[in-house]
């Protein structure tokens, strides 16, 4: 397996251990997780889903009144192009 699918199912495992029913989606470039986020999480809950989502090449959490929330993580299933390695702004 892949490291990039084995990181994004690890997320995957470590959100669903805290209670969330995550959804793993493979794409072309990345594996994107997604799960929805009860308005009763606990402090503690939030830690440990954000220590998991850090891991991640990118993570946000989408909220609103008629979807509640919804986490998402992003992990690439590919190395980014050259000239992007050193993000935005630096390169040469």
């Amino acid at each position: 397996m892949p490291a990039s699918e084995l990181s994004a199912e690890q997320i995957a495992a470590r959100l669903s251990a805290v209670g969330l029913t995550p959804r793993v989606e493979r794409h072309t470039q990345l594996t994107s997780i997604e799960a929805e986020v009860p308005e009763s999480f606990s402090a503690e809950s939030w830690r440990e889903v954000l220590e998991a989502v850090a891991e991640a090449d990118r993570f946000g959490l989408l909220a609103n009144s008629l979807n509640g929330r919804t986490l998402w993580a992003a992990v690439r299933t590919v190395a980014p192009a050259t000239g992007d390695v050193r993000g935005p702004g630096h390169q040469r």
